[in-house]
């Protein structure tokens, strides 16, 4: 069984590039490559399989499928997302097709095709990089997310023109999918938190979703995100998204190993590639100027703009519905793209830190959702992150100073403890413009409780250099995670798990030390 091997392989060369900084899935795309390059050594061409064809378009569904899980509907429905998306893959259609129409010498409805396919980014390697980061919650990893979920609809309006077939007549029928939900919230409520957790997810990720949209002749991608999103209010949803975290990674190295394994490119198509890498800050300056014009502000147009910038696999499935022969050198531009987008969104934070003196003039004067507080006030303890460890913390020093104040970056989560009468407001610690322009006159005490170890960095070192002098405290569990808080300001920084045994034993010891204590069998 080559799967096996290849996987193997694909595993030594990520560890390898993992080692060097750069995001596994690079080495996963070398291993495919150099396996492919093997081929002219061996005997027997090295190619794609059923077996992994089917492995990547599972891990490909269980991502959309848990991107889904965490998608709120409404966010795509916004001025930036519906008018962003539009107008950028107008404007990058207009400009491309008449330049591949002349450089090329190809057919206009050619030339249309296949900058129709690189006007595209890949929503694998965006929801990846974000969720790797913990930013799909985040404001600009909505807007990303909800500008991806528009590309891929266009997409599946596109090879829908391309072929000349049409949904089946069936397929009105999916507008009566949300009287299902509450059939599904049953069911996430009764499977339990183990195997069944997992089985149902892969049901409604590949059987409901995929299968069952394939069915009605739309794409599996769009049943699998469907499903995904109509679970998204349910209070398990996240539950459900980490049981099936490590089933989804060990699917997706299918995915990236099948983009390099399809084949050795020939000159041609290598030059292809390189011009259309070249073409790739065109793409992420057309999103950053758009989304500026629609009133976010720089950073959050920085930060979709960085996650964007790269070539989709669904450039693929549009190649190789319309124009096989062109599927290669799309392949190889794609994989070019993932090879230069994964390590610059990994730093893509740093980035705008130090370019933020020349990005933030950029911004206009006219308010936005994504507009954070400047001012906290007479608060006197802060809370950064309000999940579950950010949620105890604000709860248990509620009793003992009412003066506090809880910041997070998701601004739906912010407005459900707004509800819930706690004083949370939508900001995000990793902006270094929110801290250059806070006032915090009363501030005396701040709790790390993100999620990513850079929000912590970022925030504890800005906190120092806004000349605040107070305690500050975060969890993390990792012991060397704990060291890098440290140095970056922070006063103390805890281990979770640790901490959770000592509160335990704290439990056991109060109740140990109480009058009418008595061990057993004690008269």
């Amino acid at each position: 069984m080559p799967e096996a091997l290849w996987i193997t392989f694909a595993f030594a060369l990520g560890l390898l590039v993992k080692g060097a900084g750069l995001p596994p899935l690079v080495g996963y795309l070398a291993a495919g490559f150099t396996l492919s390059g093997l081929s002219a050594f061996t005997q027997e061409p090295i190619e794609s399989t059923d077996v992994l064809n089917h492995i990547a378009h599972v891990g490909v569904l269980l991502l959309l499928f848990t991107v889904g899980l965490k998608l709120k509907l409404r966010s795509i429905l916004s001025p930036e997302v519906i008018g962003g998306s539009l107008l950028h893959f107008l404007i990058t259609t207009i400009v491309f097709a008449p330049g591949l129409y002349l450089l090329l010498g190809l057919t206009w409805q050619a030339a249309l095709l296949l900058a129709i396919a690189l006007s595209f980014s890949s929503t694998v390697l965006a929801a990846k990089v974000l969720e790797n980061k913990r930013e799909l919650r985040a404001f600009h990893g909505r807007v990303t997310i909800g500008i991806l979920v528009m590309q891929d609809l266009i997409a599946l309006l596109v090879m829908s023109l391309a072929v000349g077939d049409s949904p089946s007549p069936w397929a009105l029928l999916l507008f009566l999918l949300p009287l299902l939900r509450p059939l599904l919230y049953r069911l996430l409520d009764v499977c339990g938190h183990e195997e069944l957790l997992v089985l149902l997810g892969l049901m409604l990720a590949l059987v409901l979703g995929g299968v069952g949209f394939e069915s009605l002749g739309l794409s599996s991608e769009l049943g699998a995100l469907v499903f995904g999103s109509m679970l998204a209010k349910h209070p398990r949803a996240v539950e459900l998204s980490k049981s099936l975290w490590a089933v989804k990674e060990v699917f997706l190295v299918g995915f990236f190993l099948q983009i390099g394994i399809g084949g050795l490119p020939d000159a041609s198509a290598m030059v292809f590639a390189v011009l259309a890498a070249l073409a790739l800050p065109l793409k992420g300056l057309l999103f950053f100027g758009l989304l500026l014009v629609f009133r976010l502000r720089s950073r959050s147009s920085f930060l979709t703009s960085l996650a964007l910038t790269n070539y989709s696999e669904f450039g693929l499935i549009v190649a190789s519905v319309a124009l096989p022969q062109w599927l290669v050198p799309l392949a190889l531009s794609v994989s070019l793209s993932f090879i230069i987008s994964a390590p610059i969104n990994r730093i893509s934070h740093a980035l705008y830190e130090r370019y933020a003196h020349r990005l933030a003039p950029m911004e206009g004067n006219r308010r936005h959702p994504d507009e954070q507080p400047v001012s906290l006030g007479e608060t006197r303890i802060l809370v950064m992150g309000m999940g579950r460890t950010g949620t105890a913390a604000y709860d248990r020093l509620l009793d003992s100073d009412p003066r506090i104040m809880g910041l997070d970056s998701d601004p739906s989560k912010a407005l459900m403890h707004l509800k819930a009468g706690r004083n949370v407001v939508f900001a995000d610690g990793e902006d270094t413009g929110f801290w250059q322009q806070l006032h915090m006159p009363r501030l005396q005490a701040v709790v790390l409780a993100m999620s990513d170890i850079e929000s912590k960095l970022i925030a504890a070192r800005m906190l120092r250099q806004r000349g605040f002098l107070g305690y500050i405290i975060a969890h993390t569990m990792y012991a060397d995670e704990a060291e890098q808080i440290k140095d970056a300001g922070a006063n103390e920084a805890y281990l979770t798990m640790n901490e959770t045994g000592v509160a335990l034993a704290g439990h056991i010891d109060d109740y140990l030390s109480r009058p009418h204590f008595q061990s057993p069998g004690s008269p």
